[in-house]
């Protein structure tokens, strides 16, 4: 099963910066759109951000200004840049593609 890989989660302190990274193989990285979501401690999976085949851009509301999802064509590559992290953030942040693939997901925790 082709399956995403996911990579850059570890421990920062408030206010620092991650950039979770995901490969997905290069036979449909142009011709889908890819999201990351997030699943923190006890609580469901949550919406952060997408990016189209377009390259159009959306992002959860608390994360708006902060996080930056990106698209590579040179390495296929999906980038979630973090910046001004808070601990609201930590949690296991996953990738998915449009067609129904999935990462197993890369740790971010924040500390106060």
């Amino acid at each position: 099963q082709v399956q995403l890989v996911e990579s850059g989660g570890g421990l920062v302190q408030a206010g620092g910066s991650l950039r979770l990274s995901c490969a997905a193989p290069g036979s449909f990285f142009r011709d889908t759109a890819f999201s990351w979501y997030r699943q923190a401690p006890g609580k469901a999976r949550e919406w952060v951000a997408i990016i189209t085949t377009g390259n159009t851009t959306s992002y959860l509301e608390s994360v708006k200004g902060r996080f930056t999802i990106s698209r590579n064509y040179a390495n296929n590559t999906i980038y979630l840049q973090m910046n001004n992290l808070v601990p609201e953030d930590t949690a296991i942040y996953s990738c998915h593609s449009a067609l129904g693939h999935r990462g197993q997901g890369t740790r971010v925790i924040v500390s106060s």
